[in-house]
Formats: C-alpha cells, sequence, structure tokens
C-alpha cells in the first residue's frame, strides 16, 4: 500500500480555519503577499484581519496596491524532498485554480523533476479560499483511512464539480485599482453604486454572476442564489461557511440571511490574502461544500 502525502498551497487558509485541521499532516506551500515594501509568505507572517484592516485604512490605496508572487522553487523541491526522506511513495498537491496565476504550473513543472523518485499529482482545484483546502482535509482523512491516491482523486473530483463560492465586492475600489473592472463599467458602477455577485467559473475564473445595485440587495440576491444551490439537500450532506475579508459586510450579511432561512454548519474561515488583496477588504459571502452520500455515485 502506498503512502500517501497530501500537499496544499497556502490559499487553502488551513491556517486560518478551526485548530483542528491544523495537525493532519497536511504540507503547506506558500505564496507571497508584497505589501508596503515588505514580502510575507502567506500563513507565516501575514496576519489576515490585520492585513485587511490596512487595505482599509492605508492613505492612498491605489499607489500602494499590494500584490503577489509565486511560491519560491526550494520551498516546492523542499516538499517533496520531505514527502521522499519521509518515506511517501506519492504526494498530492491541491493547488487554488490555474486561472489565478502560475502556481499551478510552477508546481506541475517542479513535479516533474521528481518521476522516478516520487509519484506526484498535482490538482487544479479550480476554485481558492476554505474551498481549496477542505479539500486537501479530506484527501487526507481518506489517505489516514488508507484509501488509494485514485480513489482519492476520484472523491475530491466528485466534490470539485460541485464546489460553489459566492460572494459580494461592497465596494468597487479594489477591482477598479487591480484592472479587473476598466474603463466604463467601472465608471458606471461606482456611479449606480452596482455590486457584482461573484463566483467561480468552471473554468476556474472569479466572475461576476450578476449585477446588483447597493450592497444589500447583493447579499439578499447572494442568499437567494445559494438556497438554489443546496436545492433539498439535507444539512449533514453539505459543509457551509462565511467567507470575508473585512469585517463590515459579513455582520450585515449575518442579519440578512435568516430571512433566507440559511444556517451555516461550518466555521466561517477568513479569506486568503493572496486571493483577497485582489477583491478588497469588503468581500462577505459563502463557500459550499457539498459532501456525497453512499446512494450517490462516484463516477458520472
Amino acid at each position: 500500500m502506498s503512502k500517501i502525502k497530501i500537499m496544499c498551497t497556502s490559499t487553502g487558509c488551513i491556517e486560518y480555519a478551526p485548530e483542528r485541521y491544523h495537525n493532519l499532516g497536511i504540507d503547506i506551500i506558500r505564496i507571497h503577499v508584497l505589501f508596503n515594501g515588505k514580502e510575507y509568505k502567506e500563513g507565516l507572517d501575514l496576519d489576515p484581519v490585520e492585513f485587511y484592516h490596512q487595505l482599509e485604512t492605508i492613505p492612498d490605496p491605489k499607489n500602494h496596491l499590494p500584490s503577489t508572487a509565486l511560491p519560491d522553487t526550494e520551498d516546492i523541491r523542499a516538499a517533496f524532498d520531505n514527502a521522499i526522506r519521509d518515506g511517501y511513495d506519492e504526494a498530492i498537491v491541491y493547488v487554488l485554480s490555474s486561472a489565478l496565476g502560475g502556481t499551478y504550473n510552477k508546481i506541475c513543472l517542479i513535479a516533474r523533476e521528481y518521476e522516478g523518485r516520487l509519484t506526484i499529482h498535482v490538482v487544479d482545484t479550480k476554485i481558492t479560499c476554505f474551498g481549496e483546502g477542505l479539500l486537501a482535509i479530506k484527501a487526507a482523512g481518506f489517505a489516514a483511512q488508507g484509501m488509494s491516491s485514485e480513489r482519492i482523486l476520484q472523491e475530491t473530483a466528485w466534490m470539485m464539480r460541485r464546489q460553489v463560492f459566492m460572494g459580494v465586492d461592497g465596494k468597487l475600489d479594489y477591482l477598479i485599482y487591480n484592472g479587473r473592472l476598466k474603463g466604463g463599467k467601472a465608471f458606471m458602477g461606482q456611479m449606480l453604486n452596482i455590486c457584482p455577485v461573484v463566483h467561480f467559473s468552471p473554468a476556474g475564473e472569479i466572475v461576476a454572476l450578476e449585477s446588483v445595485r447597493t450592497p444589500k440587495k447583493a447579499l439578499m440576491r447572494t442568499c437567494e442564489l445559494l438556497k438554489e444551490k443546496i436545492g433539498d439537500r439535507k444539512p449533514e450532506d453539505y459543509l457551509l461557511w462565511h467567507v470575508y475579508t473585512g469585517p463590515s459586510l459579513i455582520e450585515t450579511l449575518r442579519t440578512i440571511e435568516g430571512h433566507y432561512g440559511i444556517q451555516t454548519n461550518h466555521e466561517p474561515v477568513i479569506m486568503s490574502p493572496v486571493s483577497g488583496c485582489h477583491n478588497g477588504p469588503w468581500l462577505a459571502g459563502y463557500g459550499l461544500a457539498f459532501l456525497r452520500r453512499d446512494d450517490e455515485p462516484l463516477e458520472e
């Protein structure tokens, strides 16, 4: 039986999630954040609460934008080298969506160097934040049960086909500053106080699902859309949690969701700074992961 090491990129927010996930033996490959003249390794020396507070309060934010950098080559190799040293035969690496940067391609490239020494499966999760991290957490549990890598990949692929990230950018500032919203759309969005309801497309891109006037109405529409996603599925067959950057909009969401009968069954998890630096400190929404029942086929 193969000994399987589970890894995840830092955008999976495992270190920001409840403590019960911190000692599962999941190795973290860290992406960098550059902000205010300093370089940080996400999850190691950058506190997300303080980071989003700075984004919200910094003077002249347009000229003090954070940026990101790929994981160090040496860190990726070290993760694979350590797995070999510790007697692992295989590694499964859950990586943030390849549509969000070059991390996936870089890890794939380095993984080729280990052919014949370590069998490495690099998974493009098509998402980020705790949705990504939860895939690694589930995989670690499967590996601990002695499940084969083939079966683990099938189980997490089932989850990936159904995963949901949905939220509202309460202000368009950072989307405009980062060039994700340009020209007339940016002008009209600000003038009309439009707030996009964003989600991850099947291709792994974060895009506007709908555009709604005012943050409150956008959050209401998010709740409606989420209810449609959940359908008649029972709470024991999914995990639902709040995703947020700064504190302001998430409190509004909590006051609204009860009117729609929405109740989260997992603790909230703050958004990865690598992901959140492009959206800014005014995002709130949900992560939703479906759990496969015994009567549901693994393959479709």
